[in-house]
């Protein structure tokens, strides 16, 4: 018998060094791609540059032009066909936890996300998995749990050395504590809830949460760690009080006033309008299903439409979100809001700017992201339309590229 244990524990050994092994063994590198026949989209000026080859080498774009490609062997060549390139898409509003949603909103074309809230950390997970080349994108920034003055009960199961803030984040010390654990579990946003919430029946999304200095706090205790916030306002108070705290982007923004809308400029605030969930709101089926909400959101989808047309007026940025987890009864995708702000008044290249450039720089990455220019990330999107004259074809993805890897391939199928 003891000869059987000691041989036992030898193969557990073993094994476990195996696992360890193959757990270290670094990921294939993306292989160089050529594409050629492409039409690129210049999200910046609108111009369409067709017969355009482009070269993806080590993830990021190695050149884009007319001219042989450089590095003497060519890598493998797809031929477009004459199809239109676009940048990524981003989508700064997600609530993704599982591997199938990040496949989900790769499919549709997004390379980009920034996390609006999970639980257990899932998003900062993923977000590693990706970046270490183990999982398929899209890039994810994380937010961690929500900042809000009932925090989510399992929060407390990731840190039962905060139990005692169990009761609410009604105090400063409360607020600063719950950053500084969000900001340790390797969030890069924090997100907090200005005013209460439309998806659920039971509350007021136009009634206020938190006062302005309990915002600035947190705003302060996020920026002394390098940390921007994202706050969730649908209300005219609680959003106003959030612009004078300093965020970084107003989620939603249904009753934004004209005096918000002018703060919002002068301080840079983005405006994240999340229009195509109130679709799901409003009508049945989805990620929300009960007749109470859509009430809601058939009365909320005018008002938010026109504030979009207000801020448009005023020249607030206006960038994409889906406010979605890209689960199986999900609709809300990025390509549906840039529809939706273009319906809103906002032109084709703008909404477009919208999903690619202009989110990049709200999140800090224009210098990575956002555009198709050598150096960048190799993030593409080709579609089959011009989507600056039929942007609905941008519903349709032929063919993804995150990271340089392919991550959707139905060119055969647009043939």
């Amino acid at each position: 018998m003891p000869n059987r244990l000691l041989l036992a524990a030898a193969a557990v050994v073993v094994v476990a060094g195996t696992l360890t092994v193959r757990a270290q063994t670094p990921p294939v590198p993306p292989a160089p791609l050529m594409l050629t026949n492409a039409s690129v989209v210049d999200v910046a000026t609108g111009e369409i540059r067709r017969g355009q080859t482009i070269v993806l080498r080590d993830g990021r774009i190695a050149s884009i032009g007319t001219a042989a490609p450089p590095f003497g062997t060519a890598p493998p060549r797809v031929d477009l066909g004459g199809r239109y390139v676009v940048p990524g898409l981003i989508d700064a509003h997600v609530h993704i936890a599982t591997a199938a949603a990040m496949r989900a909103a790769l499919e549709s074309g997004v390379t980009t996300a920034r996390s609006a809230g999970v639980s257990h950390f899932e998003d900062v997970g993923l977000r590693e998995l990706v970046k270490k080349g183990y999982l398929p994108g899209p890039d994810l920034l994380a937010a961690g749990y929500h900042v809000r003055p009932q925090p989510a009960p399992e929060a407390f199961l990731d840190a039962p050395d905060l139990g005692d803030l169990m009761k609410g984040l009604t105090t400063p010390d409360a607020l600063r504590r719950f950053v500084r654990f969000n900001l340790g579990r390797g969030a890069d946003w924090i997100k907090v809830l200005a005013t209460e919430r439309a998806g659920t029946p039971d509350t007021d999304p136009r009634k206020q949460v938190y006062t302005e200095s309990e915002l600035a706090l947190v705003v302060s205790e996020a920026g002394a760690r390098g940390a921007s916030v994202l706050a969730h306002a649908h209300g005219a108070e609680g959003a106003l009080a959030a612009v004078r705290a300093g965020v970084r982007s107003i989620e939603h923004g249904t009753y934004l006033t004209d005096e918000t809308l002018k703060l919002m400029v002068a301080k840079n605030a983005y405006f994240v309008p999340t229009a195509d969930v109130v679709n799901d709101l409003a009508e049945a089926g989805g990620d929300y299903d009960n007749a109470g909400l859509q009430r809601r959101g058939q009365m909320m989808k005018p008002v938010l439409v026109e504030t979009i047309r207000r801020a448009r007026a005023a020249g607030v940025k206006i960038v994409t979100g889906s406010d979605t987890a890209y689960g199986p009864a999900s609709m809300a995708r990025v390509s549906r809001e840039v529809l939706e702000l273009i319906e809103a008044g906002l032109p084709a290249l703008a909404a477009l700017q919208a999903a690619t450039s202009l989110n990049a720089e709200m999140l800090r990455l224009e210098t990575q992201v956002g555009y198709l220019r050598p150096g960048f990330e190799a993030d593409l999107v080709v579609v089959d339309g011009n989507p600056l004259e039929r942007p609905r074809t941008l519903l349709d993805p032929l063919y993804v590229v995150s990271n340089g890897r392919v991550a959707l391939d139905r060119l055969s199928f647009g043939r």
